[in-house]
């Protein structure tokens, strides 16, 4: 009798489990017939089949890039020919390579670009040829849109930043076929993963009920007030924009000058109150300050006419008043966080032109003010693109949450995007539970009538930098008549508020400015608390116009810069008096921190 065979491939490419397939497809067949139902009502009833094609007017400025090139035909071809002889030079290492000889890379990544980890890339012939291809087309590509003359600013930032986006998407980390770690994952697990994968797809399309809503996180492993914005306190004001939370000291006396600190609106405030050992709030506390924070509503069409004047009123006016009335000081320090910290210069210049001397000294975290080079967020901001953003919000009422964070996480597609992609769908992983990504994922609504003031009249007109170009609750606004003592703390990597932005504020404000710039980037760099021990900061005592000036006479210092924050706050006043009780002044409780503001989710 003839041996039996084992069925091909047994040992090597496991098959996976019949019950699974089933119930895998059944799923896919149940839930995408809903999925695509409710996103074709959703767009009857929001009017889809008018939107325009190209809503970013994108198309305009490929075009004109396109004309441009083909006006200097010689420049491509030039271009050309390198790109085809690194491809030449390349295919030959290859083929020295699989003979045994020991060669060369034509072209390496950068050492952070983690989406080329695995060592088969390097190790395996073909793997190495993919991504050495890949890299080669990016830099032929990216360069090219780079060395078109003739485009204005505005467009030539515009065609590189999409470029790039098509560069990134085009990985072959994204694709099954072309990444070496989930070919391995694929044959050790008979395809489950895909599978698994492809219930991923369904539920993150469920989500964003017919847009896809990448899930970055397990945020079922995450209650704010339970294990995410903890820092004990109450909240002892409230009105329509805002709650005003104020934390529980932790030290016997506290510094006379109670802490205000002024998160942005566009995210939620726990980002300062992730967990104790990285909580600034926490941190601050133990340093003696009686801390209060302002957690900003998130919005609905009910608010649609709110302006970036209410927000001053009904935010920090209101703020100084209610801290006045619970602790007895009208002195206060104040923080601003990127957009709460526009705010607060605002609102100090108005503050000044009504000789308002409440606030003593002001700390800006990651603030831009002067807005003429703001980075990749400008691209943006144009006036098709603001068309279009406003006949939207005029339609809801407000700028839905989702839609802002997908523009932030753009600029950083490769870890906030495509990483998720690959983990998510083709390893057919769960996401990790991660607090800070469970944050990010916890967007925020903007109203209408605000956020199309603050696209068009800062980021577009970059009116608040010139004196009077802005007018608020009757005032004129000049940002160089600000006196009081301010620190300014950047990050060298930031993508939002770039470092060499912020520091325009530097040569505007009229009183002593100490500018620290922090590794990292717009969060990361922020909260940087120093018993983690990571990311430097450099300083400098002098404040030359030139940002690269700056950065040439810096020192650069271990750790965090919260300390230097510290000492410089603590030398503005040093006068300490017995620690507050929230809730035990003229301003009683009105729940616990973090209060019921900030537990509002946005919804698509």
């Amino acid at each position: 009798m003839d041996e039996e065979k084992p069925p091909p491939n047994q040992g090597q490419f496991r098959m996976p489990d019949p019950a699974l397939v089933s119930r895998t497809m059944s799923e896919v067949a149940e839930r995408g017939q809903r999925i695509v139902s409710d996103f074709l009502k959703r767009q009857s009833e929001e009017g889809g089949g008018n939107a325009s094609a190209d809503p970013l007017n994108i198309g305009s400025a490929f075009l004109e890039m396109t004309t441009r090139m083909m006006a200097n035909p010689a420049h491509l071809v030039q271009a050309q020919l390198g790109f085809w002889q690194d491809y030449l030079t390349l295919w030959q290492n290859t083929a020295r390579r699989m003979m045994g000889d020991q060669v060369d890379p034509v072209i390496s990544e950068d050492p952070r670009d983690r989406r080329f980890k695995d060592e088969a890339w390097r190790e395996n012939e073909v793997f190495d040829f993919i991504r050495q291809s890949y890299l080669l087309s990016a830099r032929f590509c990216q360069n090219l849109a780079g060395s078109v003359d003739g485009l204005d600013e505005k467009t030539a930032q515009k065609v590189d930043f999409y470029t790039r986006q098509f560069v990134d998407a085009m990985s072959p980390s994204n694709f099954l076929m072309t990444n070496p770690e989930v070919l391995r994952r694929t044959a050790e697990t008979g395809g489950e993963n895909l599978l698994k994968g492809l219930s991923h797809l369904l539920a993150d399309l469920d989500r964003g009920k017919g847009k896809l809503r990448i899930r970055m996180t397990d945020d079922a492993k995450f209650r704010v007030g339970e294990n995410i914005a903890v820092s004990p306190g109450k909240v002892v004001f409230q009105n329509d924009l805002m709650q005003l939370i104020q934390y529980a000291p932790t030290t016997e006396t506290v510094l006379k000058r109670p802490l205000l600190v002024f998160p942005p609106w566009i995210n939620k405030f726990y980002i300062l109150d992730l967990r104790p050992k990285n909580s600034f709030v926490r941190w601050a506390t133990e340093q003696g300050h009686t801390v209060f924070m302002a957690s900003w509503v998130n919005p609905d069409e009910s608010l649609a006419d709110k302006g970036f004047d209410d927000y001053m009123r009904d935010g920090v006016y209101a703020a100084l008043d209610a801290i006045e009335k619970a602790t007895g000081e009208k002195e206060v320090n104040a923080i601003g966080y990127c957009l709460g910290g526009t705010l607060l210069a605002t609102t100090l210049a108005h503050m000044t032109a009504k000789k308002d001397d409440r606030v003593k000294t002001a700390t800006y975290f990651v603030t831009m003010t002067d807005f003429e080079q703001a980075g990749e967020l400008g691209v943006f901001i144009d006036e098709e693109q603001l068309g279009a953003l406003e006949d939207k919000m005029q339609k809801r009422g407000y700028l839905e949450g989702r839609e802002m964070a997908t523009t932030f996480n753009m600029l950083r597609a490769n870890d906030l995007i495509w990483s998720f992609v690959v983990n998510n769908y083709l390893m057919g992983q769960d996401p990790f539970p991660f607090d800070l990504l469970y944050w990010n994922d916890d967007s925020t609504r903007m109203p209408a009538k605000m956020h199309s003031f603050y696209l068009r009249r800062m980021y577009q007109q970059n009116d608040l930098v010139k004196p009077g170009g802005i007018e608020m609750l009757g005032e004129p606004i000049d940002l160089r008549k600000i006196k009081v003592p301010t620190y300014m703390i950047s990050t060298r990597e930031d993508h939002i508020a770039p470092w060499k932005s912020t520091y325009r504020g530097t040569q505007i404000y009229g009183g002593p400015v100490r500018f620290v710039l922090a590794a990292s980037g717009h969060i990361a760099g922020v909260v940087n608390p120093p018993e983690g021990g990571k990311y430097s900061h450099w300083i400098n005592e002098q404040l030359p116009p030139d940002p690269d000036g700056w950065f040439a006479g810096a020192t650069e210092l271990a750790g965090s810069w919260w300390p230097d924050w510290q000492r410089w706050i603590t030398a503005q006043s040093k006068e300490r008096v017995p620690a507050r009780v929230p809730g035990s002044g003229a301003l009683p409780a009105i729940e616990d921190a973090p209060g019921s503001y900030v537990k509002v989710m946005a919804t698509d």
